[in-house]
């Protein structure tokens, strides 16, 4: 049980390992700058507060994805070359939660009208958080590519990124449909 929110002692640009014993790791490490950005997916917890309170039914949908977040992070800091087999274990990541994103995809984009357009980031303040947290994702999936191609994280968290921001893109457009705020269309400038 966690006892309290902060460490004793101040981080000096170091995260914490899989394994304690295997000390800290530098963030300055090529590890790092993938964990960082999954970390950062926080505004999918703004989106889910802005979205609870207009009342969506995908809160819920939301919280999971938070807590699959910590999972990525986990999987993306244990090298798979390196790492012991119980730590490789615990931190797998499985193909089912990207096939579960698959299904809300689907599930919601059936109820959309059809995207003849690039949509800016828009719709009201629900639509507008799920829209950052789609772009901070699409930045750690590209973080993430590298190790997934030298083989040092699961594919499926790739995917499972790749997938998310999916559904981030598809929800947001959802919000902004139920709340019936309207999208905003890319207009090329004239020159």
């Amino acid at each position: 049980m966690l006892r309290r929110a902060a460490a004793r002692a101040p981080a000096a640009g170091a995260l914490p390992r899989e394994d304690p014993r295997e000390g800290r790791a530098s963030t300055g490490n090529p590890r790092a700058g993938p964990v960082l950005p999954a970390d950062s997916l926080c505004p999918c917890r703004l989106a889910s507060e802005l979205s609870s309170d207009k009342g969506h039914a995908f809160v819920e949908q939301l919280h999971k994805v938070q807590c699959m977040l910590q999972d990525v992070g986990s999987n993306i800091a244990t090298p798979l070359s390196s790492a012991r087999q119980a730590h490789l274990k615990r931190t797998s990541f499985s193909e089912k939660p990207v096939l579960e994103l698959e299904q809300w995809i689907d599930k919601y984009s059936e109820e959309l009208p059809p995207l003849r357009a690039f949509i800016l980031p828009s719709g009201g303040k629900s639509s507008a958080a799920l829209h950052v947290s789609r772009a901070v994702c699409r930045r750690a999936e590209r973080c993430v590519v590298p190790l997934v191609q030298a083989g040092e994280a699961d594919p499926n968290v790739a995917k499972y990124l790749n997938r998310l921001s999916d559904y981030l893109f598809v929800l947001a457009r959802y919000a902004a449909m139920k709340e019936g705020k309207e999208e905003k269309i890319y207009i090329k400038p004239e020159p």
